[in-house]
């Protein structure tokens, strides 16, 4: 049986709806597509549909920090209280740009992995509409200390991404991240306004995700791509075509070498690395959201999987996993 079969077979199964695409250098191995971008309208997705990508938006993030510091707006060792000033008190003084990045600052979250939803989705508009949400979380443990995912970290990096550039931080990430690495799918979408050619998120009694999560994301999730923008991404990357080549490597090596994840993950700078080899990956798991993107540098090798149901990517990612990247 082919890979293509396989994958057929496999989202037969499991009632896959999204879609995948892996890219070896500039040929295109394998691209499916399964179910409905909207089941009301019985729109189906495709190839190049855009879905959201939650925590994938977290390497954007990190990528928009570290060209402001190569712009000499930001420094790793930069506290944060320079910027935050009086907003979010309870965020210890010694808190610096690098260990948010790393997820090592210890600061209080705000969104945690049994979170409920918002209670008023619509009103996170901005990054700096996030505010009240991050405000009053007391600092966990001592900064730097240890590893512990945090979501409100990246959303205070939108923040102060924000106030070193004097720019919203969705056009950051369109004019330092996106536009470079030719993803012209890839953006800030509202969730209550969807374009064309866009997927709905599902929650798993039926209902679309519209009231579960906040109505535009920000520097810890949100974002909507596609499987193509992904292909392009990493070679973009890898070529230093969003920052330095050098930076590039600080951020894909090693900071934190245990993350707790059944995976055993190490994590880089907005990026998570297997324990094995030279992968690095992107994911992000939300209320109707899931999403990997899988590169391999030495083999020029990329996968996506996204799809707008919590639990669909995750039997296809661990199939391509199986199939096509042996030894991440």
């Amino acid at each position: 049986m082919d890979l293509g079969e396989g994958i057929d077979g496999l989202a037969a199964r499991t009632g896959f709806t999204g879609a995948l695409l892996v890219r070896r250098g500039t040929e295109t191995v394998l691209g499916r597509a399964y179910g409905w971008a909207h089941r009301g309208y019985q729109v189906p997705n495709t190839v190049d549909t855009r879905f959201g990508i939650a925590s994938g938006t977290k390497g954007f993030t990190a990528l928009v920090v570290v060209s402001l510091i190569v712009d000499g707006l930001l420094a790793l060792t930069t506290r944060v209280r320079e910027l935050l000033g009086p907003d979010l008190p309870l965020i210890a003084d010694a808190v610096t740009v690098e260990q948010l990045l790393a997820h090592r600052s210890g600061i209080g979250e705000y969104f945690g992995e049994d979170a409920q939803p918002p209670p008023r989705p619509q009103e996170f508009t901005s990054a700096a509409a996030y505010l009240p949400a991050l405000d009053g979380q007391p600092q966990r443990f001592r900064p730097g200390a240890r590893f512990a995912y945090n979501n409100g970290g990246y959303a205070v990096l939108a923040i102060l991404a924000e106030r070193a550039a004097g720019l919203p931080f969705a056009e950051l990430v369109r004019t330092r991240v996106t536009e470079p690495a030719g993803m012209p799918d890839t953006a800030f979408l509202r969730s209550d306004e969807l374009p064309a050619r866009t997927a709905t998120g599902y929650l798993e009694d039926g209902r679309t995700n519209v009231f579960s999560l906040p109505v535009v994301g920000s520097g810890d999730g949100g974002c909507y791509s596609t499987a193509p923008d992904f292909a392009a991404f990493w070679p973009a990357l890898q070529a230093g075509r969003i920052v330095p080549r050098e930076w590039v490597a600080r951020m894909t090596a090693v900071h934190s070498p245990e993350t707790g994840t059944r995976e055993k993950l190490r994590y880089g700078l907005g990026f998570w690395l297997p324990a094995r080899g030279d992968t690095v990956l992107l994911e992000g798991y939300d209320y109707g959201v899931s999403f990997r993107s899988v590169w391999q540098p030495g083999r020029e090798l990329s996968t996506t999987v996204l799809s707008n149901t919590a639990e669909g990517a995750w039997p296809v990612v661990r199939h391509l996993a199986e199939e096509v990247l042996p030894g991440s």
